[in-house]
């Protein structure tokens, strides 16, 4: 819109005109005044220059600001000659505007549009209705139009003359340099591509290599059990009534060492049967050994036998009904010297009969623990066939599963390959059964959580590592833990039966430190479940290194009484053989425990390695274990006298297994406890009564 004049003005009137027109103008255009809102800046809170036209910001897009077409007759165009950045103007409705702003009159308007740094925006525009013309004088200036409601006006600079250019020499130097830079960005780029492809080429090959060699291993894993199969035996589906029950039924092997068995018995029995005979033959008259054998008595015995024979009363031969019968011939007399051979013989043969008897035996103890792998291998690839990842499925992209390692309820754990760290680990998979309950699966997850989250603070040499977790799918997630090689202490014990006490001292030693770490945690920690299942042999013997594992049923000492105890909220879970007392006790409050439970674990396990047998319950279940309350009843722990243990062992157990806990050791009084002491160290003060007594009856025998 422009501004007429009815009459010509001179200087004076027209300034003061000119500069109520913009003040009128920027009140209504920029919100300012006494009444205006704080959302938009002012020039003049913004501190900018003075308008000398110098200061301009390109492509700066005002909202709703309608501007006035270029007009010769303009007021703006009637004052100084001075010239200042042009700007073309462009709006929304296509018209072009060349706004020549001059620098003394509407200092303020060409200041906020070329400096104003509040961003405008052209999508969202506020839109404020004004007029350039509302206060203009009626008797001066035609009746102002209505205001018109316009969209964002985009001004763009034209005029770059006092903008300042740097010389070419430059400006080809810095294009060089860009143009290196990119050079080395798509350089390293492509590098970088080829790197991860072959890296991806290298991760298939690995892949195709272990599920080969995996396949490999499993069609020998299955032709050796096939083969052992006839030799050990195998389970054979037997009809019970209107059932089929899988029934073990032994191979050859088994038979044959029955049969040796059995040859030996009746071999025995025939040697002592010539021995009693032999002892019914020996020659009447031998007082000592050396001495010469008197015939007389032979003689007038045989002479009574010829007696009774011709008598008739007891004939050799009869005839008739009685003929059925034949009297046995006398056993022929012998010399003493026959005597003497015959008996060494016999000797002989039952120390040869006692020698087989003792190899049969180590053979079918032999046969009796191939049987245990036998059954162990035909459990484990029958669950590993019934498996969902038995065709080597990789989880996570990254964990490829190889063979499956052992089953239990609700997990089931793979030996893997992590193809990013290049390492084996060990995949457990838990499983959560579509049929349970809402509040059954969610208790199972939150166990499962807790486990991950207490598992992931550990590290110590003697547990074994959390490396990852993550969802497989709506009803299965994955741990990821270091892999061990060997088996773990149970299966051990179960092939061996029981080990010598250096050995055992060398896997409680490494089991205590581990609980000393979990006790010096803040908060400590209980394990809760330890047993030899959960101690792992790295080398598959008890001559190495263990780590203990699963720390399903642990628990968090937070917020423990000054007692350093806490409620046992999981009552009834866990391995019973292997649970104090105090885990037992029912009362109408939960059972305190503290971290003395793994100390008596400890004490049972030393015990069950040395001894062969646990404890307490040996031959018990674990319903039976409940029902008679056995564990309540372990007042008292009691050595056999075979195999020899010393007393600073037993003195160890006996401190594990205190019935009170307050009596109990704890594991920092377990690690200073004399067995551990380094050989050849000079003992201190005995560390109970029991090696109080054996020290001073030592002391008396010397």
């Amino acid at each position: 819109m422009t501004t007429s004049m009815a009459d010509p003005l001179d200087f004076g009137e027209q300034q003061r005109f000119d500069q109520l027109h913009h003040q009128q103008l920027e009140q209504k255009l920029f919100n300012t005044g006494p009444r205006a809102s704080r959302t938009l800046p002012t020039a003049t809170s913004q501190n900018l220059p003075s308008g000398d036209g110098s200061a301009s910001i390109p492509n700066l897009c005002p909202t709703d600001v309608a501007l006035q077409p270029y007009n010769e007759d303009s007021i703006d165009g009637q004052m100084r000659g001075q010239t200042s950045p042009k700007r073309m103007v462009v709006n929304s409705n296509g018209e072009n505007y060349l706004n020549d702003v001059n620098p003394g009159i509407g200092a303020g308007v060409q200041r906020w549009m070329t400096t104003s740094p509040t961003p405008m925006s052209r999508i969202t525009p506020t839109n404020p209705h004004y007029s350039s013309d509302s206060n203009s004088n009626s008797n001066q200036s035609p009746p102002a139009p209505p205001p018109v409601r316009l969209k964002a006006d985009c001004e763009t600079q034209t005029d770059f003359e006092e903008i300042s250019i740097a010389p070419p020499e430059e400006i080809a130097k810095r294009d060089r340099l860009i143009q290196e830079l990119r050079n080395q960005l798509i350089e390293e780029q492509n590098k970088t591509a080829n790197e991860r492809r072959k890296n991806e080429s290298a991760k298939e090959a690995l892949k195709r290599i272990l599920i080969e060699k995996n396949t490999m291993e499993r069609k020998a894993v299955r032709d050796k059990t096939t083969e052992n199969t006839p030799r050990i035996g195998q389970y054979k589906l037997v009809r019970h009534g209107d059932s089929f029950r899988e029934v073990w039924v032994d191979g050859w092997a088994q038979e044959e060492l029955d049969k040796k068995l059995q040859q030996i018995a009746n071999e025995r029995n025939e040697i002592a049967n010539a021995s009693a005979l032999l002892k019914k033959r020996k020659p009447v008259g031998i007082a000592k050994e050396g001495s010469t054998p008197k015939r007389s008595a032979a003689n007038s015995l045989s002479a009574q036998l010829a007696a009774i024979q011709t008598d008739g009363s007891m004939p050799s031969t009869s005839s008739g009904d009685d003929a059925v019968f034949r009297r046995p011939e006398e056993p022929k007399e012998i010399n003493y010297q026959e005597y003497i051979e015959l008996d060494e013989i016999y000797k002989l043969r039952r120390e040869h009969m006692k020698k087989e008897e003792m190899e049969v035996l180590a053979e079918k103890e032999k046969l009796d623990r191939e049987r245990q792998l036998h059954l162990r291998e035909l459990k484990r690839a029958s669950n590993e066939r019934d498996s969902r990842y038995k065709d080597h499925e990789m989880l996570n992209k990254r964990y490829l599963l190889l063979s499956l390692l052992g089953k239990g309820g609700f997990s089931e754990v793979w030996r893997a390959f992590d193809l990013e760290e290049n390492r084996f680990v060990a995949c457990k998979i838990h499983h959560v059964n579509k049929e349970w309950k809402e509040e059954k699966k969610a208790n199972y997850v939150k166990h499962a959580m807790r486990e991950k989250d207490i598992h992931k603070t550990l590290d110590h040499c003697r547990i074994v590592k959390l490396f990852d977790l993550f969802t497989i799918d709506n009803h299965s997630f994955c741990t990821v833990l270091e892999y061990c090689t060997g088996n773990d202490l149970d299966f051990y014990l179960k092939q061996n039966k029981c080990i010598s006490e250096k050995e055992a001292r060398s896997i409680i030693m490494q089991v205590v430190s581990a609980l000393v770490y979990l006790n010096e945690k803040k908060p400590p920690i209980i394990h809760y479940d330890l047993k030899p299942a959960n101690i792992l042999l790295e080398s598959g013997t008890t001559c190495g290194a263990i780590k203990i594992t699963d720390f399903g049923l642990s628990k968090i000492m937070e917020g423990s009484s000054d007692d350093d105890s806490i409620e046992l909220t999981s009552q009834f879970a866990g391995t019973y053989w292997y649970l104090p007392p105090e885990t037992f006790v029912v009362s109408h409050a939960p059972p305190k425990i503290s971290s003395k439970v793994d100390v008596w674990s400890v004490g049972v396990i030393f015990y069950q390695c040395i001894y062969g047998k646990k404890p307490f319950g040996n031959d018990q279940t674990q319903q039976k274990i409940l029902e008679e309350n056995t564990i309540l009843k372990a007042n008292e722990v009691h050595f056999p006298a075979k195999p020899q243990v010393s007393p600073v062992a037993q003195d160890f157990i006996r401190r594990c297994l205190q019935y009170k806990k307050e009596d109990r050791a704890d594991v920092f009084e377990l690690m200073k406890h004399e067995l551990f002491r380094p050989r050849g160290q000079k003992s201190g003060p005995p560390s109970s009564p029991s090696i109080s007594r054996s020290l001073s009856k030592c002391e008396a025998e010397e």
